[in-house]
């Protein structure tokens, strides 16, 4: 099947978001020279210096007033830092909502509505539009989607906040939750059972890989539950591929996550095609609002890791 790219909305839910990444490696490593001791204080009380992607950048010790214009906005939140903005994904994400009341909605291509708000950090992307502006507002450090793992980009925001121990408290203790979690759902379900996680947007499904956000880090690096060959040999390189209907039994595994857009055709759910999938007569499919799942920032895998229990285990 010729493999296609995601439409540009999905694709900016995924580099905004979620939603180029460069897949982590499967024991979860990563070769950036960030994950090592990269903050140090400056002569100052009030900054600390952050080895960033591109070189040692003054930032506050204690930011008081941050933008994120991608897919951070949940590893911010989970440290306790106030954000004064974020981008238009992470305002409409329901793990959200509560958490960013005060919060403005903000765009690089709004630079008047960035100023206006005062941030004293801004957090973005590497192809994030008008850096060299934003850096004239406010300090404005940038990552690769996916250059690093979805565990070390925590840990790394944990070090720019200057909460890299608060980071690491939650990454072990997530770790443990998932692994125990994990090691429930196999006495279960057994352990050669497969599963599948699917999407559907804009007229089309895709099945992903093992490092593109909806949950798949859980399922497949932290609990290491296992995939469909045919999953393997499609979507864990690039992360994600394009399934027409008629070949999707093919991808199925014996449990279905289907994160679901209910603002997009959904008619393939009433095909018989989709409704002989053994995974879909068997009661094994397990739907989830994809606007909960499109990230894996810290509040987004609890909440993904929660919903794994409750289906799963039924806890």
């Amino acid at each position: 099947m010729k493999k296609i790219f995601l439409p540009i909305m999905l694709l900016c839910v995924l580099l905004v978001s979620a939603c180029g990444n460069q897949a982590p490696s499967q024991n979860g490593s990563s070769g950036n020279s960030n994950t090592t001791s990269n903050q140090t204080e400056s002569s100052s009380k009030d900054t600390i210096t952050y080895q960033s992607e591109d070189g040692p950048i003054e930032v506050p010790a204690n930011p008081k007033r941050v933008i994120v214009l991608s897919s951070y906005t949940g590893d911010v939140l989970a440290l306790g830092v106030n954000l004064v903005g974020v981008d238009s994904w992470s305002k409409m994400n329901p793990n959200f909502k509560d958490k960013l009341e005060n919060a403005a909605e903000v765009s690089d291509e709004n630079l008047e509505k960035i100023i206006e708000v005062n941030p004293d950090l801004i957090i973005g992307l590497s192809n994030t539009k008008n850096l060299d502006k934003l850096k004239e507002i406010a300090p404005t450090v940038t990552y690769t989607y996916g250059k690093l793992d979805y565990l070390t980009q925590i840990l790394e925001i944990g070090k720019l906040l200057n909460k890299e121990k608060e980071a690491e408290a939650w990454v072990d203790d997530f770790k443990q939750r998932a692994e125990k979690a994990g090691d429930e759902i196999k006495a279960k379900i057994g352990e050669n059972a497969t599963v599948s996680v699917f999407e559907n947007f804009d007229k089309q499904i895709y099945v992903f890989g093992d490092n593109w956000a909806r949950g798949t880090e859980i399922l497949y690096q932290a609990m290491k539950l296992k995939m469909p060959e045919k999953v393997k040999e499609t979507a864990l390189k690039d992360g994600y591929y394009a399934l027409s209907l008629e070949v999707l039994p093919e991808y199925a595994g014996d449990y279905i996550i289907l994160s679901k857009n209910s603002e997009t055709d959904n008619s393939f759910l009433d095909t018989d095609t989709y409704k002989n999938i053994p995974a879909v007569k068997n009661d094994h499919v397990f739907v989830a609002d994809a606007q909960n799942f499109y990230f894996n920032d810290a509040l987004t895998l609890d909440y993904q890791l929660d919903f794994f229990i409750k289906h799963f285990l039924g806890k």
